[in-house]
């Protein structure tokens, strides 16, 4: 590996640039649903998910709780795992790209795959966060 890239990938501001684009979907989602109240309401309402207030307070919770954990290298564990399930089950609520046809079938799978995706990487940073925790505890 070059050294340039090297000095990067071990520099303390680079790991939390990338811990704070690894949460962004769910912080800045949490964010908006704290500023406007009732529309993330109306949204988990929308997905059948009632008393929509309560949900969208247990969500943004969640979505800002846990992503600051991540970013401030704090019980990561627990907050990737739990960013997983919560993304894990926004696809039979929010994506259920087989009960649908065509084009919104497609949208929803494309989503669903991404969501996918994103669990992928936070288990990597569970598993990354782990190993950085055993190499400071035991050299």
């Amino acid at each position: 590996m070059p050294c340039a890239i090297a000095v990067i990938l071990e520099s303390r501001a680079f790991d939390i640039l990338a811990r704070v684009l690894l949460t962004l979907v769910f912080w800045s989602a949490g964010i908006g649903k704290l500023v406007d109240v009732s529309a993330g309401a109306a949204e988990m309402e929308g997905f059948g998910l009632t008393p929509g207030w309560a949900f969208n307070a247990a969500t943004l919770t969640l979505q800002i709780g846990a992503s600051l954990l991540i970013i401030l290298d704090r019980w990561t564990w627990l907050a990737t795992g739990a960013l997983a399930v919560f993304t894990l089950l926004t696809i039979p609520i929010a994506h259920p790209f087989w009960a649908k046809e065509g084009e919104a079938a497609f949208r929803d799978l494309t989503v669903a795959l991404e969501h996918v995706s994103v669990i992928g990487g936070l288990a990597v940073f569970a598993i990354l966060s782990r190993s950085a925790m055993r190499r400071r505890l035991w050299g």
